[in-house]
């Protein structure tokens, strides 16, 4: 009997996935238990509109991603920090600092978590920072840190 699964069941498969569920299984456990529904035509035809909704609202998401890599790539994010002498910076620049003078400065939102620094910023100059977008989507972001 084929049926939708409605949830993940480890070992049987995943979450909107049609599988072909021996009739005893499925009329005694996946039913009765709302795991799963029938595979009839009703049923698909819900499946496949929700599985094209979710695929619009994904090309919208990459869409929205590729315009936010270009709008960074010609943004230059000045960063005012405390300095020695030297040069050095006082603590140093964090990904948490650069989305909030990203969000002041150019009121874009970028969560801190996406953008890509290995360890803090800790000279004054110029920087390149990865900030990922969406999946396979790298956008390019200058920072400058400057003594302020």
């Amino acid at each position: 009997m084929k049926v939708i699964l409605l949830d993940n069941i480890k070992g049987v498969g995943k979450k909107d996935e049609v599988i072909n569920a021996s009739d005893g299984y499925a009329r005694n456990f996946l039913l009765p238990r709302k795991l799963a529904v029938e595979a009839n035509s009703e049923n698909m035809s819900k499946l496949n509109n929700k599985k094209d909704a979710n695929q619009y609202k994904k090309d919208l998401e990459k869409q929205a991603a590729e315009e936010m890599a270009k709008k960074l790539k010609n943004i230059l994010l000045k960063i005012k920090v405390k300095a020695g002498e030297n040069g050095k910076i006082f603590g140093g620049v964090t990904p948490k600092e650069i989305s909030e003078n990203l969000k002041s400065q150019y009121q874009m939102e970028i969560d801190k978590k996406k953008i890509e620094v290995k360890e803090p910023i800790k000279n004054l100059g110029s920087t390149q920072v990865n900030v990922k977008l969406y999946e396979g989507i790298v956008g390019v972001l200058k920072v400058e840190v400057i003594s302020g």
